[in-house]
């Protein structure tokens, strides 16, 4: 593609040469229009060029060898695979994905999972104590509250735990139906009673 851009120069540079002497119009027209084919002739011959060399850099990443010839006096770079982080989206159907099966027993708090479950991870706080009789009233509140996937608790918006975190709206009903369990460091059982209790 480089032969036939410089090529096209030349018939370029001849035209507008013979149509400047000649006063001719046309000449001058063919000499523009040569002159917009050797630039995309040029731009068409660096792109094959980018392309070829891309596709050697990968070649020689994947046996482990140098990706240019320059790349021979020293270490090639490989450049670190960084994983993507997919965060299903929640709009339209909701949460539907509970850290573990709801316990129907009057147990509060319940337990942490037990071997063959889903393991608690160890930066999760710990669940608030609450009387059944409270659960039994937040789970039938439609006040939203903070669930962040994976994770068993149930969130304030201003818990601190959420922080660096990708949290979720759902009501509050919803987490209790779906085995989420109220967070011990912002106690979200005592702000939603004491928002949904008369004064």
């Amino acid at each position: 593609m480089t032969v036939a851009s410089i090529l096209l120069i030349l018939v370029a540079l001849v035209f507008l040469v013979a149509g400047l002497t000649g006063g001719s119009g046309p000449l001058l027209i063919i000499s523009i229009a040569a002159s917009l084919l050797a630039a995309v002739a040029l731009v068409v011959g660096a792109r094959q060029t980018a392309s070829t060399r891309a596709t050697a850099d990968r070649t020689a990443r994947r046996r482990g060898g140098p990706s240019t010839p320059g790349a021979a006096y020293g270490t090639p770079v490989v450049e670190p695979e960084i994983p993507v982080q997919h965060v299903p989206p929640t709009v339209g159907g909701g949460w539907r994905q509970p850290p573990g099966p709801p316990s129907g027993s009057d147990l509060r708090p319940r337990p942490a999972p037990g071997p063959g479950t889903d393991e608690v991870p160890l930066d999760e706080p710990d669940v608030q104590q609450v009387r059944p009789e409270d659960e039994d009233l937040v789970a039938q509140l439609v006040t939203p509250v903070h669930v962040v996937q994976g994770r068993p608790r149930y969130h304030l918006a201003t818990c601190s735990h959420l922080l660096d975190r990708l949290p979720s709206r759902i009501p509050a009903a919803e987490a209790v139906e779906l085995g989420f369990t109220p967070c011990a460091r912002c106690a979200p059982i005592t702000a939603l009673l004491a928002d949904a209790r008369p004064s």
